[in-house]
């Protein structure tokens, strides 16, 4: 199994940690973040990692090497120009028919294994791994209809919603509009799949997912990390790798 890896953005919003590291290569806890993701990813049963390298490639690329300290194929596609969350994928010619791609700084108890096989048994031409968030409002919450009549009140509700998790099962069909060497982002890609009718699933999960976008949430994140790393180095301990034949 593949999977490409988005590690060439500048991680600006977690400044001063990303000034001279990749934002990939910061440590959660006594390991980089990328680390624990190529752990998962050999323990998920992957067997090839590509890094689509950018900003400070020479140091992730010192760092991980081909991959046989973990026991897994790590290779490297780099961008000499920003494109986007999806237009690195473009420059990669020998992607098999189904990959997964993550960004490079996802710290999430995810099976990755499982998401990769629901997304091969669905035929969709991407899945989107989504985690369900809630949001506590402290204020009165009025609904109303088209004729300004109240029709609900809701005292400091819970507002449940579904953010993507940055990590991603794409089949190649996804990629086969756009031109190599182009920018071109995940959304865009997703509304371009909507509007010619080509499935786009999701895949909904309630595992741990932490956002380390800011200082604020990377110091969290650590803190976490360190309570619960046998359950992100291992996803999930009672859980047997399904073992999916490499395209």
């Amino acid at each position: 199994m593949r999977a490409i890896i988005l590690a060439g953005g500048k991680g600006r919003r977690l400044a001063p940690y990303t000034i001279t590291f990749p934002k990939p290569l910061v440590p959660v806890g006594d390991m980089p973040i990328l680390e624990i993701v190529i752990r998962q990813l050999k323990f998920a049963g992957f067997t090839h990692v590509t890094l689509a390298v950018g900003h400070l490639a020479e140091l992730l690329m010192a760092y991980f090497q081909d991959g046989s300290r973990w026991g897994i194929t790590i290779d490297y596609s780099r961008e000499e120009k920003p494109l986007g969350t999806t237009g690195p994928l473009l420059l990669i010619k020998d992607l098999p028919d189904d990959f997964l791609v993550m960004n490079g700084d996802v710290l999430t108890t995810l099976n990755y294994g499982e998401l990769f096989h629901v997304h091969r048994r669905s035929r969709a031409s991407l899945t989107v791994a989504c985690h369900r968030c809630n949001t506590k409002v402290d204020l009165g919450v009025i609904e109303f209809d088209g004729r300004m009549q109240v029709t609900g009140y809701r005292e400091k509700p819970t507002i449940p919603y579904d953010v993507s998790m940055g990590v991603y099962a794409f089949n190649r069909r996804a990629l086969r509009n756009y031109a190599p060497d182009t920018y071109v982002d995940l959304p865009t890609v997703v509304q371009d799949l909507i509007a010619v009718g080509d499935p786009v699933k999701v895949h909904l999960t309630d595992n741990e997912w932490l956002d380390i976008g800011r200082p604020a949430d990377y110091e969290i994140a650590s803190e976490r990390f360190q309570s619960m790393k046998e359950q992100f180095l291992r996803s999930d301990p009672t859980w047997e790798p399904v073992l999916v034949a490499a395209q």
